[in-house]
């Protein structure tokens, strides 16, 4: 294939809508709003993968003898970690135009089993100017199992870029 056919490949499928993206900047961000991710199921494969990844092989995660016979469960969880981990990669947006500044408030509510089924909330909180370039939001992330037990609670702030960084000038914490 030639190098002009291909140049005309990779244009064309730029022109298509990318698939899991938000591209809201700060002023389309609506205190108030919700919106729930898809379910899924933890398998017993991937928690002791991700046990294995993070070094994390403490009995209540990893020996199924030991939480049979002496857990307070009667059975294994699956790492906080990994619930946070999943439950907040469900309600990924890949938005281009937000930067990660931190957690707040993360609580382990309940225990996640192997063979739960969790899925996400994700609430818009509030929002402020911050920066000359971007303002500040906090949304929270409700991680529930099964049918609606809430297992996971944190807040989540991040900068987003502004669309009209002139409107917010005179109000940002930080020049």
């Amino acid at each position: 294939m030639a190098m002009k056919e291909i140049r005309e490949i990779q244009e064309e499928h730029r022109q298509i809508p990318l698939f899991n993206t938000e591209t809201w900047m700060y002023e389309e961000f609506e205190v108030g709003k919700k919106i729930r991710s898809i379910r899924r199921t933890i398998s017993e494969g991937e928690a002791m993968q991700f046990n294995a990844l993070v070094l994390d092989m403490h009995p209540y995660v990893a020996d199924e003898i030991f939480a049979k016979e002496e857990g307070v469960f009667g059975r294994r969880l699956v790492a906080g970690a990994m619930v946070f981990s999943l439950g907040l990669g469900l309600m990924a947006h890949n938005n281009i135009h937000t930067f990660s500044y931190g957690y707040d408030k993360l609580r382990f509510i309940k225990p996640v089993f192997i063979g739960d089924t969790i899925y996400t909330v994700r609430t818009h909180l509030e929002k402020r100017p911050k920066y000359k370039e971007m303002g500040l939001v906090k949304v929270s992330y409700e991680v529930f199992k099964n049918e609606g037990e809430l297992v996971l609670y944190c807040e989540h702030l991040q900068t987003v870029k502004y669309r009209y960084p002139e409107r917010w000038q005179d109000q940002v914490e930080k020049k």
